[in-house]
């Protein structure tokens, strides 16, 4: 159940001008020439991570989760004895990124540093008893928003998709 002290989360159309009055991103208004844009990947790409990111926004609002953060969580989850500079790497964001994402999770009542049992100098990241819990609920929530914005594709479309985005994540080098 969402956590009611928690500070509301702006809603998606108060984080995107682009917001239809429909309150969805809208990946292409009536009369208007894209160009080259319409055949750009990295284009598609992003006009369907606004659409999703919006959808997960209004998903995850009530318990104040961003997609950042529960990446965190998540990773921070199946990873025992994480440190702050590995789960930086692993998110692919900057160190102080990462303080910042902890501090927020940290003061959340979401994670917690304790002492890492493998290094005096260092402490790793692991949820509270309040976060774990919470990590239960949005991750169903999360699970159904997937599906929601996924509904109008095929099983087979879905794990291709995926296994092309993952393959272009990657990169050219990764083979």
């Amino acid at each position: 159940m969402p956590d009611a002290t928690m500070p509301r989360h702006p809603r998606a159309d108060d984080l995107y001008p682009a917001v239809a009055e429909s309150g969805q991103f809208n990946p292409h208004i009536a009369d208007v020439e894209y160009g080259a844009l319409d055949g750009l990947i990295g284009y598609a790409v992003r006009r369907a991570q606004l659409h999703i990111y919006e959808d997960f926004v209004r998903s995850l609002q009530a318990w104040n989760i961003t997609p950042p953060r529960f990446s965190a969580m998540t990773v921070i989850a199946h990873n025992p004895n994480l440190k702050l500079t590995e789960l930086a790497n692993i998110l692919g964001v900057a160190r102080s990124g990462a303080v910042l994402l902890v501090d927020t999770l940290e003061a959340m009542g979401m994670v917690e540093r304790q002492p890492s049992p493998t290094d005096r100098r260092a402490f790793r990241l692991v949820l509270t008893a309040k976060g774990a819990t919470t990590l239960d609920e949005i991750t169903r929530a999360v699970t159904a928003h997937d599906a929601r914005v996924t509904a109008h594709l095929s099983g087979e479309e879905k794990q291709r998709l995926l296994a092309l985005l993952n393959k272009l994540a990657s990169g050219p080098d990764a083979g």
